[in-house]
Formats: C-alpha cells, sequence, structure tokens
C-alpha cells in the first residue's frame, strides 16, 4: 500500500470518527435534555393534580360535615320545646339515622350526659350515662362541635358530630349528636374510598393531631403518624404539593388539603414510579422517530468525509506529476477547503435543523391538552408571563361543565371526553380570534379576552353559555355550564388574583343554580 493511500484512508476515518463522536453526543444530550424535561413535567403535573383532587375532595368533605351540622341542628330545634316527649325525640333519632347515610348512630342526652333517645338501639343504653370524650366535650362547650377520635361506649374508635339543644327559654337542655365510625362502613369510607387506584396512589387523612381518621389500611386508622415534611407544610398553607417518602420508603408525590371546619388534613400520594411508568413509552417513540434522522446523519457524515479528503488526494497526486504541462490547471481545479469545510457545516445544520423541529414539536405538545386542542396549564402560566410583561389589560372568563360527574358515571369516560372535546370546540367557535383558550383541568376552562372590556367578556360569556345550552350532544343529550368573569387592569398588579376572582365567581355561579353568567364585582 502506498503512502498516499494510507494517508488518505486514515485521515478520512479520524474525520468520520470525529464527526460520528460529535453527532451521537449532541443526539444523546439532546435525548437526555427530552428525557429530564419529560420527567419533570410528568412530576410537576401528578404533583398538581394531587393538589387539585385533595382540595377538591377537602370542599367535598367541608359541604358533607356541614351538611350534618345543619340536620342536627334542625334536630335540635324541632325537640328542643318538646324535650320530655320519649317517643317525639326516638322517632327525630331514627329520622337522623335512617333518612340519610350520613351517620352510623345517634343520641339525644340531656344536660347531665343522661341518653333520652338512640338510634339504633341494639346496644341498649337509653337511660345511660356517657362519658366519652366527645359527650363531655360536647356537654362541656354547649355549642356546634366536631369531636377528636375516641372510643366509644360500643367499643368503636368514631367522631361526634353534635349540636345543643337550647328551648324556648334559651335554657340549654342537652345535645343531638350524630358519631362516624372510623374502622367500620360509614359515609366517610364511602366519599373517600371510592378514589382508590389500583397504582399503588392512596388517600390518607389526618386530624389535627396526626391521628389517621382515613387509610386504604384499616389497621392504620387511629394510629398517630411521626412528623414528617408534609405534616409541617401543611401548617403553613392549606393546600400544595411536595415529593416525600411513605412509611415503606417509597417516594410519593403527594398533594394535600385542609377541611376548614375540622381542620382535617387530607392528603393524596401516588408513587412516583407510576407517574414515570409512560415515559419509557415516550422517549421509546421518541428514539423511534429520531432512528431516520441519524441514520440519515450517517449517511451524510460519510460523504462529507470523503468530500474533506478528496482534496488533499488530489494535491498530493499533482505534487507526483510536478513534470506534467498541465498541474498548474489541476491543481486550480481542485475544491479549496473552506467550500469543503462549508458543506460540511450545511449537513451538519440540516441535521440538527431536524432534531430542533422534533424538540419544538415536544414543546408545542407540552404546552396544549391533547383531547381539545386548547392550550394547558402550562400555556396559561407562559399567556399569563406574556400579558403582565406587555401590561396589556384583559378579561377573564372561568366556565365549568354543570354536572359533569354525572355524566362521566351515566355514561362512561369516553363520552365525557367527547363531551369535554364537543364544549372546547363550541366555545371556540363562540370565541373571537383573539380571545385565547385554555382547558384548565379536568371539565374546567379559562378564557383570556386581551384588551376586552367587561362587557364584552360578558357578552361573550352568555353567547358561549346559550351555545352550549342550545347544543345536543350525541349519547349525551344537552348539558349546561357555568361561568364567572373577572377584569384584570395591568396597572393593578399582578394578574392571578383576578384569576381567583373569576374562579369565585363561577363558584358563585354554580352555588345559584347552574347554567348562568355571574360577573365578579
Amino acid at each position: 500500500m502506498s503512502s498516499k493511500h494510507f494517508f488518505r484512508l486514515d485521515l478520512r476515518r479520524l474525520i468520520l470518527i470525529l464527526a460520528l463522536m460529535s453527532a451521537f453526543i449532541t443526539l444523546a444530550n439532546s435525548f437526555y435534555a427530552s428525557y429530564r424535561v419529560q420527567r419533570q413535567l410528568l412530576i410537576d403535573n401528578t404533583l398538581e393534580e394531587n393538589r387539585v383532587y385533595a382540595t377538591k375532595l377537602a370542599a367535598s368533605t367541608e359541604l358533607f360535615l356541614q351538611s350534618t351540622q345543619k340536620q342536627l341542628a334542625y334536630s335540635a330545634r324541632q325537640v328542643a320545646n318538646n324535650f320530655d316527649d320519649g317517643v317525639r325525640l326516638t322517632a327525630e333519632t331514627d329520622r337522623l339515622k335512617y333518612q340519610t347515610d350520613s351517620f352510623n348512630s345517634v343520641v339525644i342526652t340531656d344536660v347531665h350526659g343522661k341518653i333520652r333517645a338512640t338510634s339504633p338501639d341494639s346496644l341498649q343504653l337509653l337511660g345511660k350515662q356517657l362519658a366519652t370524650p366527645g359527650a363531655l366535650e360536647a356537654l362541656e362547650k354547649r355549642r356546634p362541635l366536631i369531636s377528636k377520635p375516641y372510643i366509644s361506649v360500643a367499643d368503636n374508635l368514631v367522631i361526634n358530630i353534635s349540636s345543643p339543644i337550647v328551648d324556648a327559654e334559651n335554657h340549654y337542655r342537652g345535645y343531638v349528636g350524630g358519631t362516624i365510625y372510623l374502622r367500620q362502613k360509614s359515609i366517610l369510607n364511602e366519599l373517600l374510598g371510592e378514589h382508590y387506584y389500583r397504582d399503588g396512589s392512596y388517600i390518607v387523612v389526618l386530624d389535627q393531631d396526626r391521628r389517621i381518621l382515613y387509610h386504604q389500611d384499616r389497621t392504620r386508622i387511629g394510629q398517630i403518624v411521626d412528623r414528617k415534611p408534609i405534616t409541617e407544610a401543611i401548617k403553613s398553607s392549606d393546600n400544595g404539593s411536595q415529593t416525600m417518602y411513605s412509611a415503606q420508603g417509597i417516594s410519593m408525590l403527594a398533594g394535600y388539603a385542609v377541611v376548614p371546619s375540622a381542620g382535617w388534613e387530607i392528603i393524596t400520594m401516588r408513587p412516583t414510579e407510576a407517574t414515570l411508568r409512560p415515559l419509557d413509552g415516550l422517549m421509546f417513540k421518541v428514539l423511534r422517530h429520531l432512528t431516520p434522522v441519524a441514520l440519515l446523519t450517517l449517511l451524510v457524515l460519510w460523504f462529507c468525509s470523503r468530500l474533506i479528503s478528496q482534496p488533499l488526494w488530489l494535491l498530493a497526486r499533482s505534487a507526483n506529476e510536478m513534470d506534467k504541462p498541465d498541474v498548474a490547471t489541476s491543481i486550480k481545479s481542485i475544491p479549496s477547503w473552506y467550500f469543503e469545510a462549508t458543506q460540511l457545516k450545511r449537513a451538519l445544520l440540516i441535521g440538527i435543523s431536524l432534531l430542533h423541529k422534533k424538540i419544538g414539536k415536544l414543546k408545542f405538545e407540552v404546552l396544549t391538552d391533547p383531547l381539545t386542542g386548547l392550550y394547558n396549564r402550562r400555556g396559561l402560566a407562559a399567556t399569563l408571563e406574556s400579558l403582565q410583561q406587555l401590561k396589556q389589560s384583559s378579561a377573564v372568563i372561568a366556565l365549568d361543565i354543570d354536572h359533569f360527574k354525572k355524566v362521566n358515571d351515566t355514561y362512561g369516560h369516553a363520552i365525557g371526553d367527547e363531551v369535554i372535546r364537543l364544549v372546547a370546540q363550541q366555545i371556540r367557535a363562540c370565541s373571537r380570534t383573539s380571545d385565547i383558550l385554555f382547558r384548565n383541568g379536568g371539565e374546567e376552562f379559562l378564557i383570556l379576552l386581551p384588551g376586552s372590556s367587561l362587557q364584552i367578556a360578558t357578552d361573550v360569556a352568555e353567547r358561549i353559555r346559550l351555545s352550549i345550552e342550545q347544543m345536543n350532544i350525541p349519547d349525551a343529550g344537552n348539558i349546561t355550564i357555568s361561568l364567572g368573569v373577572a377584569y384584570w387592569a395591568a396597572h393593578k398588579g399582578e394578574i392571578e388574583p383576578v384569576l381567583k376572582l373569576a374562579d369565585a365567581s363561577l363558584y358563585q355561579a354554580k352555588q345559584q343554580g347552574r347554567n348562568c353568567v355571574i360577573v365578579a364585582a
């Protein structure tokens, strides 16, 4: 083998190896960066979902507790002036026990804690004196109470919800109380138990002393958990989320919220491993899409390495033919080094451009909701940041599908998804081209109207409401929505409080019967 042939092959190999290493490192780094972005996105979304979920559960539990206290207060008024009528007292306890599933047992005691009526009376407690912590606290404080957990006369771990009985002369006669069993079937277990998942997710409810009120493992109910970061974080915020470890040392993504009237802490947890499991499949798809690009890049690099080495080989050949008359012409005809370098650079730029397009597509998918095509929460955050930087005043419309849980329960989640998709289409059709639409999560939507007045936003909201009301959805029939409208003036600071104001107006619309528009004052 001649020296010039050896030099040409060796140089070409070196250039090819260096180019391949550069391409591989770039692709590997991009792949790893994409993996880290997707991983963090999944974690952030799960933390936010768990926070929202815990907040919704806390709100549902709060509504339930308020409802039970109203029931007991009503019964207290009914028996206050008939306190010596045993038949009337027994009828009232039976009504409280059997009219709804709110309580496992109901008692009416006199001012000394003596049981005047009870339902059910399977334990024959009528006429006995109660000395349980819940009873003593209700007799002492003489106001509506939700007790801490304690062991009842029947040896059950219970909480006692009570309301004082005061007659027309304002004399305290005793109290009417309903108990909820924590380790047996009860309305509280049913309210929280239906949210159990098979991927290792679960819900824990703690009282103010960190005593477990609800857990999927009933043997743990009544135990006091150790002081952990999440229980400390709850003391400084009524809701939030963070990563923590379970008692078994499993990494969990937790969201938490507080039930205001009882001070209970609801914590929803999902294993980090279960959250990240879909990421493997996603990254395999990314790798599958990148493989053709990588193969094309390999072919281009081989061709470019040949172009880089060929001018040197031609120059060496010409140097060996110095005695020929046309050698000068031959050298002039050889392409210059800078031209070939430009070609290699161009080939690499093509490969990188294709990769950036792939990454750009991934980033776009991160900002949008796959079901509706509307922006998601990350898209909302980016839009809000832009509005605040531009200092552009905007109106805000928050809307929610009425009774959507009933749609899911009645027709299934597939029809529920179709309802969400069709509602999103209708919102887009009724909105203006300048309006920015978001799916805020579940059946909740948000509309930003940059540069619009409160009146224009109200008109748009009413148009959307009427359009949805008149829409007939196959397999689901007619649905309605509730809307809240608010206005943000750019000179008044942050926009987030206005979003909360729109949500509050939406909640007020729900409270006022749904299918209406409420404008924030």
